[in-house]
């Protein structure tokens, strides 16, 4: 078993995962897997990297397949009895022109952007090393997607005592209320992409606590963040940021010192804790 610190990040063969695996590579001190669905996308975008001088490693990952994610898992035990860097930065997102209908966008959103991320969590976060780091990519449209949810969802939203199972509760009426047609009248905003992400950062909130109760002397440190508008395929040419500026605060979390005790359970974004 090899005693080489390893960082996993997820979705990572183009845009700002790509970005992530880059900056990693430049700074982590141990093996970067950049990971994708599609095998022959991934090797290529390692193949980029070592055009750069750069060393990452592959391997396949499909967050919305439980034994994609599992095969992950039983290989970073194997190989490296666990991990010590997390980012989940894979996600998708429907282009505003798209006319697919709403409820489907819903169904396919949530399943990718929460509970495919959630799932890598569950298998994934019992093989955090002590002093690891884990940081969920959210989004900035969770400001405007939190103001167009009715007061009783913000204020669940921001509890501080939500749980795990009453947060996927809410994510799994939002794709129901969507399916039938009355999430507004649910109070929920026009935007599946925005709850997913709320979805995403509220979870961090809760994994975090979970982190102090279970695991409270490993000092990992667990958060979520955005990393602006960013020129991707996803958000488009006219994004203010590049790739490489998107991955700057997802990098900084990653990269936290081991005798940082925070951030921790927070939401960033430019490296800076933000209250929403």
């Amino acid at each position: 078993m090899s005693n080489t610190p390893v960082a996993v990040v997820t979705g990572s063969n183009k845009g700002i995962g790509f970005a992530i695996v880059r900056a990693l590579c430049k700074q982590f001190p141990g093996d970067v897997y950049l990971t994708a669905r599609d095998t022959g996308r991934g090797q290529e975008a390692v193949a980029k990297l070592q055009e750069e001088g750069l060393r990452a490693l592959f391997h396949q990952l499909d967050i919305d397949d439980l034994q994609s994610i599992r095969a992950l898992r039983d290989f970073l035990k194997e190989k490296y009895g666990g991990l010590n860097v997390l980012v989940n930065n894979a996600g998708i997102a429907f282009k505003v022109k798209d006319t697919t209908p709403f409820a489907v966008q819903a169904e396919v959103t949530l399943k990718t952007n929460f509970f495919g991320t959630r799932n890598v969590c569950i298998e994934l976060l019992p093989l955090v090393k002590p002093y690891g780091k884990v940081v969920n990519v959210s989004s900035m449209v969770i400001n405007s997607a939190l103001r167009g949810c009715s007061q009783e969802l913000q204020q669940k939203f921001r509890s501080d005592t939500i749980t795990e199972d009453e947060l996927v509760k809410l994510m799994t009426k939002f794709v129901e209320d969507t399916k039938k047609s009355v999430h507004e009248k649910e109070g929920w905003p026009n935007t599946a992409y925005g709850v997913s992400k709320i979805g995403v950062t509220v979870l961090s909130k809760i994994q975090a606590q979970m982190l102090n109760e279970k695991r409270k002397g490993d000092h990992i440190l667990l958060n979520s963040c955005c990393p602006g508008w960013v020129r991707t395929d996803m958000a488009g040419p006219n994004a203010t940021k590049s790739p490489d500026e998107g991955a700057e605060t997802p990098v900084y979390l990653a990269l936290l010192p081991s005798d940082a005790d925070g951030p921790h359970g927070q939401h960033l974004s430019d490296k800076t804790v933000q209250t929403w």
